[in-house]
């Protein structure tokens, strides 16, 4: 199944789609650093990369009709700093909000479905009267605004046709959906809200894949012992987890000690076999800056560095001791594999890593969504095999006659 990436970054949610079978045709990225991350592994034969164009280039200036009408997959996160927590929150007002872009990309592009990755942040009160602008942009993209009319303007308008009924000539079903990528085995708490869309005419039959993972069933493994053992720690320098919520016969959720392990300490010399995994020094604690214990899922990766406002991006050892994740570290906790390579700086890499969506969490959604169509494709090759013998016996009755 065919595949576009908007939004690319370093290419957490392009892994996790290109992992469920969708073969990109392009990769698009405005960001320079971004784009070498995916030339470099191009360059080396990664094969989750392989073949597909990487355009370095505004989602806005791209020319769409090389790809044709046939796609399967339109996926990408369009900037979360118009929504996040700590950037300004302007919404609409942002230049960097994104989300018209994705609606334009939708109207030519007409995928047979989408997926669209944000921040938590965008289910804020404040945001509440553009957020349902988005869905229904998304719902609905050929109903563009008119020349002069504002977003809200457009909103109204839009509710209005959406509430009466109008069937354009293309729309989509939508499912948005928050979630914990720690219920979904990525060893992070990661909260963000996931929408995907199905084209009416493809009549899918989807809903949000169910969580795999568990606070209780980790609190138990952790409080049978069975987690100690296996990671061999003492018992001075078990943390126990105080969360127990969820299912407990789900699989335990993931911890930074889960993702960490086989790999060497970034100072010890084995490090150097390792890519990007060079030890950053500076780490400290302080008030609210206090970073991830080993033995729970780690806080969200972040896309900053030294300032990061919860400690996001460092370790905190039984003793105290903190250090700052090495890029490999924060790649691991993202998901990424071993063998992906991240071009630039320390902070740089972070930047890229912190942006992304979990690889695991992009597969298990995109794998969901491609049974769908899959499924959506038998249906329909059914029903108009038993519609032609139904015409076929017709036939054959009236010329008996």
């Amino acid at each position: 199944m065919r595949g576009i990436e908007l939004f690319a970054g370093g290419g957490g949610l392009l892994l996790g789609s290109a992992l469920a079978g969708f073969s990109h045709d392009a990769a698009i990225e405005w960001e320079h650093n971004s784009c070498e991350t995916l030339r470099l592994n191009q360059s080396k034969d990664y094969p989750l990369v392989r073949g597909m164009d990487i355009l370095e280039s505004d989602v806005r200036t791209v020319g769409w009709s090389k790809y044709g009408t046939d796609l399967d997959l339109l996926a990408g996160g369009p900037p979360c700093q118009p929504f996040s927590l700590g950037g300004l929150a302007r919404a609409a007002l942002d230049p960097r909000d994104m989300f018209p872009a994705m609606t334009h990309a939708l109207s030519v592009l007409r995928p047979r479905a989408f997926i669209v990755e944000n921040v938590k942040g965008l289910l804020r009160s404040s945001f509440a009267d553009y957020y349902s602008y988005i869905l229904l942009r998304l719902q609905h993209p050929l109903l563009t605004a008119r020349e002069d009319e504002t977003w809200k303007e457009h909103l109204t308008r839009l509710s209005k046709e959406h509430t009466n009924g109008v069937h354009d000539e293309l729309s989509y079903a939508i499912v948005p959906t928050l979630v914990d990528a720690a219920n979904y085995g990525v060893a992070q708490h990661r909260h963000r809200v996931i929408i995907v869309g199905f084209r009416t005419d493809i009549q899918a039959d989807w809903s949000f894949p169910k969580p795999t993972h568990s606070a209780a069933a980790l609190h138990a493994a952790q409080m049978d012992g069975t987690y100690w053992e296996q990671h061999r720690v003492p018992q001075k320098d078990r943390h126990i987890i105080t969360a127990k919520n969820g299912d407990a016969s789900l699989k335990p959720w993931r911890t930074l000690r889960d993702a960490l392990h086989g790999l060497p300490d970034p100072r010890s010399k084995e490090s150097s076999q390792w890519l990007n995994h060079n030890f950053q020094p500076g780490a400290k604690i302080y008030p609210g800056h206090t970073g991830s214990v080993l033995d729970e899922p780690s806080k969200a990766i972040k896309a900053g560095v030294h300032g990061v406002p919860g400690g996001e991006n460092m370790i905190r050892y039984p003793n105290g001791e903190v250090r700052y994740y090495s890029t490999r570290e924060a790649a691991r906790i993202q998901g990424f594999p071993d063998r992906y390579e991240f071009s630039g700086a320390w902070g740089e890499t972070m930047r890229q890593i912190g942006n992304a969506v979990p690889v695991q969490l992009a597969q298990i959604v995109a794998s969901s969504v491609a049974i769908a169509l899959e499924e959506a494709t038998v249906r329909n090759t059914m029903d108009n095999s038993i519609e032609d013998m139904t015409s076929a016996n017709g036939r054959m009755d009236y010329a008996k006659s």
